[in-house]
């Protein structure tokens, strides 16, 4: 392995300086690009989906849980998989191990599961080995097909206007592999983060940065506002 070159402090500390340069462009095109997200046209979804869950039949309006947006992973865990039964696939299962806790995601009005074709007995069961806690319901009709999930894994964004749902994003491939965070899957969404910084349609539902965050086991209408001191650090970021 051919090593680079070792140098002073300072000489590191400049050429760390000038990649950070390179980072900043990059964060920013990153919020160019959600910012275009929010932007995107809606698909009505026009069609009745099935699904199984702990509680039994749901549809897609259902995995809404009440709240305004859904982000929904297909998750291959079904016989023919490798490693089925005592696992789903490991790309898939890599993805299921970075994802955080769901209430930073709820907080904003969005629900994540994931969905597969393995019945609910199996997703349960491989939920508890490997200490997964988020929604996962067994596909039981049409949506991997419908939704370009069918034969390779992907994460389909939703929202809720009334009883009326719309398909809003679509992100497979390699772009999986940055998801996992809840600012990763809020910046998918057709609302986004839903702060003032951003860059979002008038009249979209907005907060000042940091107001809304909370330890994941204190949100609630009582929830005290973060300090005013933390959101000016957004600005410099």
């Amino acid at each position: 392995m051919e090593q680079p070159p070792v140098v002073s402090a300072q000489e590191w500390e400049s050429a760390r300086q000038e990649l950070l340069v390179e980072e900043k462009r990059l964060t920013r095109a990153r919020d160019e690009l959600a910012a275009k997200r929010r932007r995107m046209p809606w698909l009505a979804v026009e069609k009745d989906y099935a699904f199984e869950g702990p509680e039994g039949k749901a549809s897609l309006p259902d995995l809404f849980e009440g709240r305004r947006q859904l982000v929904v992973y297909r998750a291959f865990f079904e016989p023919g998989v490798f490693g089925w039964p005592a696992h789903a696939c490991r790309g898939c299962s890599m993805v299921a191990d970075h994802v955080g806790d769901l209430a930073h995601l709820n907080a904003r009005d969005t629900t994540l599961v994931f969905v597969s074709r393995a019945p609910q007995p199996d997703i349960e069961r491989v939920k508890a080995r490997m200490g997964w806690t988020m929604p996962w319901y067994t596909i039981a009709g049409d949506f991997d097909a419908d939704f370009g999930v069918d034969e390779w894994h992907g994460t389909n964004a939703f929202i809720r206007d009334g009883d009326s749902v719309f398909r809003t994003y679509f992100i497979n491939n390699r772009g999986d592999e940055a998801l996992g965070s809840t600012w990763s899957y809020l910046d998918m969404t057709a609302l986004g983060r839903q702060e003032t910084w951003e860059d979002s349609p008038e009249g979209y539902p907005q907060t000042p940065p940091y107001e809304w965050w909370n330890w994941h086991d204190e949100y609630g209408d009582d929830a005290e506002p973060a300090p005013e001191w933390l959101a000016k650090t957004r600005e410099a970021g």
